[in-house]
């Protein structure tokens, strides 16, 4: 009856997320408590060398994901879902989604996957002393610029997908600080893009004759707590088709995933980090200070509410892990054996613990696209072994998930043994955690440190966008994200936390000087197979 009240009368949190494969919606209450929880899956489309989702499939897998919330709260609750607390959109990083003065996208929308940006990249990492990586806004708007494509005279509004869809919500163009830290170098102690680096935009573009600076035409940049707009009658109706949400709902700062991932891991004070592990994955670790140079396999984001943060961002983590699962599956039906997909995650990742610690001399990777930390431009799925391996279901496993880690290891090796940042504590988050202990054990070997995994870390940055929804609606006047989480979200909730084992650790290692030295073989299969 609590619960139910609470969705009556208002008292929830809204997250929605966009991510790779599935668009989520949680419904929590003022105690991070999840209510209901909404699924719509999808999948992105490689369409003339670009990877993107069609406008229509955006707009479609939004509602669809919202009516499958509501339609389990009216069957969870008898209650019809007509209004929010506050309401929170993220999505994945970075990208471009370009529009004109009357709202028209006029370009495809490219993701975070796209790395046909490597000589924008590269000069505005010139110009600006600061690592801009492939996959940002602003390298994706320079290099439309470069390619002189037609549509830039005409651009009104370049956006990220969180900010997209807020936009369409709420009729406002702003996004969180840690979405725009994707977009263009953000200034921690202003909360705002870096205003000499803006200067150097606008002279660098201004020979090109365009009506627009940048400032122009990327949305304003707010921080977690502020107010960011309500829902409107139109963007109402575009949620909830059936008419029953109302208007008037207010709405948080549009977020990335990256801030999501660390405010669903109390990732958001100095010294902690997280790792997000699923189609892409990713590791942040908050710092006390800025880095001592620029290195371009790590990119410098912030926290919701601006703390510089460091992020090994790898484009590929668990696709072709996923692919192989599947594969698994159609044999079982082959034979006659009906599974679940989640039984069939969860039995064939525990079966990796019994394989050897170095994976028994397997080699994988499952590059899809692109790899910014190895300075791969295009991506090969490959598997190898040599005919001493130790060929087996459990090392077939370890390997695909040791691999999901082996980009992301990389950065990481630069934060804490180059840098030496200093960590408390790593969180882990993310669908490669679903299974109990797995994950989160070849995770600890990888960092050398100790992991903590949440009951609540497969709800995901989906769970992250309502806790800021929640804040937005429920903090107390002075009261900082870090102390909300803390006193009152995550003082409650349980987790386990698993120490790294000298022998993984030892294993993880000799994966690593295999999967280095193999890069050879993936740019070797990149100049091969063109076909």
């Amino acid at each position: 009856m609590e619960k139910r009240e609470a969705i009556i009368n208002g008292k929830t949190a809204l997250g929605i997320e966009l991510g790779s494969t599935r668009i989520k919606a949680v419904l929590i209450d003022f105690q991070g408590q999840v209510l209901a929880v909404g699924i719509h899956d999808w999948e992105n489309s490689f369409i003339d060398n670009i990877w993107t989702y069609s406008l229509e499939d955006i707009h479609t897998g939004v509602r669809s994901c919202y009516s499958s919330l509501r339609d389990v709260v009216k069957e969870k609750y008898g209650v019809v879902l007509d209004t929010a607390g506050a309401i929170g959109v993220s999505a994945m990083m970075h990208g471009y989604m370009a529009l004109d003065k009357d709202g028209n996208q006029i370009a495809p929308f490219q993701t975070w996957r796209n790395t046909n940006t490597q000589q924008a990249a590269d000069e505005l990492t010139e110009l600006f002393d600061f690592n801009i990586p492939l996959r940002w806004s602003v390298a994706h708007l320079y290099q439309r610029i470069l390619d002189k494509e037609k549509h830039v005279e005409n651009l009104d509004y370049v956006g990220t997908l969180s900010a997209y869809i807020h936009w369409k919500l709420t009729g406002e163009k702003v996004i969180g600080i840690g979405d725009a830290s994707g977009m263009f170098p953000i200034d921690s102690e202003a909360c705002d893009y870096d205003a000499s680096m803006i200067d150097k935009f606008n002279k660098l573009t201004e020979p090109y004759g365009y009506s627009w600076k940048i400032r122009d035409i990327f949305p304003k940049v707010l921080t977690a707590g502020e107010k960011a707009g309500v829902l409107t009658e139109e963007g109402a109706a575009f949620l909830d088709e059936t008419g029953s949400l109302k208007a008037g709902i207010p709405l948080c700062p549009p977020e990335g995933d990256a801030g999501t991932g660390m405010t669903a891991t109390n990732s958001v004070a100095p010294r902690t980090g997280n790792v997000s592990a699923g189609t892409s994955t990713f590791a942040m670790i908050v710092l006390e200070k800025q880095l001592g140079r620029v290195y371009r396999e790590i990119d410098m984001v912030t926290t919701p509410t601006g703390f510089p943060c460091a992020m090994s961002h790898a484009n590929n983590g668990t696709s072709d892990l996923n692919a192989w699962v599947g594969i698994f599956g159609e044999f079982a039906g082959l034979m006659g054996i009906k599974t679940d997909t989640g039984e069939l995650f969860g039995k064939l990742y525990t079966e990796s613990l019994k394989g050897d610690a170095d994976c028994g001399g397997l080699l994988a990777y499952g590059y899809y696209s692109g790899e910014n930390i190895t300075m791969l431009n295009e991506g090969r799925l490959a598997f190898l072994r040599t005919a001493e391996s130790r060929f087996n279901l459990a090392n077939f496993m370890r390997v695909h998930l040791y691999t999901s880690l082996g980009a992301v290891k990389l950065g990481l090796d630069i934060l804490m043994e180059d840098e030496k940042v200093k960590v408390e504590r790593i969180m882990g988050h993310g669908g490669f955690f679903k299974t109990k202990g797995v994950g989160q054990k070849y995770l600890a070997a990888a960092v050398g440190a100790p992991v903590t995994v949440m009951d609540t870390a497969s709800e995901g940055g989906a769970w992250g966008i309502a806790l800021l929804a929640a804040y937005l609606a429920d903090k107390k006047p002075g009261e900082r994200l870090e102390d909300y989480l803390d006193n009152r979200i995550f003082k409650e909730l349980s987790g386990e936390t698993i120490m790294p084992d000298e022998k993984d650790v030892e294993g993880f290692r000799t994966f690593m000087e295999r999967y280095k030295a193999g890069l050879e073989i993936e740019k070797s299969a990149i100049d091969v197979m063109g076909w």
